[in-house]
C-alpha cells in the first residue's frame, strides 16, 4: 500500500519523507488555507515546492465547478511539474473532466467520493486515483471501510486501472483495515503515519534492554 500525507505542510511533508515510506503527497484548498497560503500565484507556487520534496504524485486541486474552468486550471496545474495529478471534484462536470484529462494523458484524482456508484463513475471516466473519505463517513455514522470494501469488489470485477485512494483517515487503525481490504493507497496526518511505529511492548522491550546493557557495562 501507497502512503500520501494529507496536508500543505513543508515541514511534515519533509519529516514523512525522511522517513523513507512516503509515496505522495494530497492537499486542498482548507490545508493550504491552514498554512496562510492564499493567492493564486502563492498556492501554485506551494504545490511547486511540494514537488521538490517528494519525488511523487501531488495531489492539486481545482477551484472551478464548471467543465471549462477544470480544464482551464487543471491544464495550468499539469504544467507546474511531472508529480502533479490533478483533483476534481465529483460532480457531473467533474466526470467530463477527468475523461477529457484521461483522453490527454493527464493524472486525476476524483475527490469527495462518498459512494460506490460514484467510485464506479469515475473509474469509467479513467480517474488515476478516487478519494473516499473515510473519516467523513464515519462522522455521518457510516462505516467509511465497508465502503473501501465494496469500492475494492467492484473495481476487481472489472479490472479497473483506478487506484484506490483512502482519504480523510484518522488514526492508525484505518490504515491498518485498508490494508486488509486492499486500498492501494492511504492518505491521512503524519501523526497517524507515525503511530504505527508505537507499541507499549516495544517501548517496554527497548527500556529493558538498555537497562540490561548498562549493568553489564559498568
Amino acid at each position: 500500500m501507497k502512503f500520501f500525507i494529507d496536508t500543505a505542510n513543508l515541514a511534515e511533508i519533509k519529516e514523512a519523507n525522511d522517513l523513507g515510506i512516503l509515496d505522495g503527497v494530497t492537499t486542498n484548498p482548507s490545508l493550504m488555507a491552514k498554512e496562510g497560503i492564499t493567492g493564486a500565484e502563492n498556492i501554485l507556487n506551494h504545490y511547486v515546492a511540494i514537488c521538490n520534496i517528494v519525488d511523487g504524485p501531488v495531489s492539486a486541486e481545482v477551484i472551478a465547478t464548471d467543465f471549462e474552468g477544470m480544464v482551464r486550471e487543471g491544464e495550468q496545474l499539469a504544467a507546474l511539474h511531472k508529480n502533479i495529478v490533478v483533483k476534481i471534484p465529483m460532480i457531473t462536470e467533474g466526470i467530463k473532466a477527468i475523461k477529457y484529462f484521461s483522453s490527454k494523458g493527464i493524472r486525476t484524482n476524483c475527490t469527495l467520493i462518498f459512494s460506490a456508484g460514484q467510485a464506479l463513475l469515475a473509474a469509467k471516466a479513467g480517474a488515476t486515483y478516487i478519494s473516499p473519505f473515510l473519516g467523513r463517513l464515519d462522522d455521518v455514522s457510516t462505516d467509511g471501510i465497508q465502503l473501501i470494501q465494496q469500492i475494492r469488489v467492484i473495481y476487481d470485477n472489472y479490472a479497473f486501472n483506478t487506484e484506490i485512494l483512502a482519504a480523510s483517515v484518522r488514526h492508525p487503525m484505518h490504515i491498518i483495515h485498508c490494508a486488509e481490504i486492499g486500498a492501494d493507497v492511504m492518505t491521512g496526518p503524519l501523526s497517524a503515519i507515525k503511530a504505527l511505529a508505537k507499541h507499549p511492548l516495544t517501548d517496554l522491550g527497548l527500556q529493558q534492554f538498555l537497562a540490561d546493557y548498562a549493568k553489564g557495562n559498568k
